[in-house]
């Protein structure tokens, strides 16, 4: 039987209402700037609103208890959007390893969407992978991950966090997924650093300095053209990495 939001299913509702506007705070996509808050809020309270007639609401009161649900929530809305972010800023991080190497670190950008300062090369391959999120309408899927949560996650059980060893291993993958992004890249400019050294050792009247940054650069550009093609495939997996993380996550939350 279809439930009717009435004074004693309130907090039931507010409680839909405080996770979905949690992951939204974080989660890529909707948790950046350029987009209204009050946009946000919105679609936020009409999930909300659709998922209070999908899953079964338990019978709450505004009590002591019920402050702590409301923290429970907003912690596994954000923990939720917070991993998504966090892989995919991965790709950032790859972008900053490249442009150290390029020479190009001294020349970050804002990024609009954080409003925070970003490489170049990493900007520019975190775009080519929010555009393929979305062509591939990623960002349904990361909803319905959410969604899905209030079947592990019911809005009257608390959290266990008794094996913490997933957002470990999660932290460190990100870690990982950078430097194996960056590598390719990163080692050809190591190779064409050891050649300069050569180089200068064999004609020393030949300024390394000079001929070094401008020949890292086109050798980066060429490296980055040939590397697009095999990027894309990189992201497809690394989105689907995502969504197997976050669902972990869920049944690690929800202790099942």
């Amino acid at each position: 039987m279809a439930n009717v939001i009435d004074i004693n299913t309130l907090p039931g509702f507010l409680l839909i209402l405080v996770r979905i506007l949690a992951f939204f705070a974080t989660v890529p996509i909707f948790s950046y700037r350029n987009i209204p808050n009050t946009l946000k809020i919105g679609i936020g309270f009409f999930l909300a609103w659709i998922s209070f007639y999908t899953i079964d609401i338990p019978d709450l009161m505004f009590d002591q208890q019920y402050i702590l649900l409301i923290g429970k929530e907003a912690l596994v809305g954000l923990l939720l959007g917070l991993f998504a972010y966090m892989i995919m800023a991965a790709i950032q991080v790859a972008g900053g390893f490249i442009d150290f190497q390029m020479g190009f670190a001294i020349a970050n950008v804002i990024d609009p969407q954080t409003g925070a300062q970003s490489p170049i090369t990493g900007q520019y391959l975190y775009i080519i992978a929010i555009l393929f999120l979305l062509m591939v309408d990623g960002h349904h899927l990361l909803i319905h991950g959410l969604l899905y949560s209030f079947d592990i996650i019911s809005l009257d059980q608390f959290i266990s966090l008794e094996s913490p060893e997933l957002i470990i291993v999660g932290f460190a993958q990100s870690f990982l997924i950078a430097f194996q992004l960056a590598i390719p890249i990163v080692g050809s400019l190591f190779l064409v650093d050891v050649a300069l050294g050569l180089i200068a050792r064999t004609v020393p009247q030949l300024n390394v300095f000079v001929v070094g940054l401008p020949l890292k650069i086109f050798v980066a550009f060429v490296m980055l053209l040939l590397f697009i093609p095999f990027y894309t495939l990189i992201v497809k997996q690394l989105f689907q990495y995502i969504l197997e993380m976050m669902q972990a996550l869920i049944h690690l939350l929800g202790g099942a």
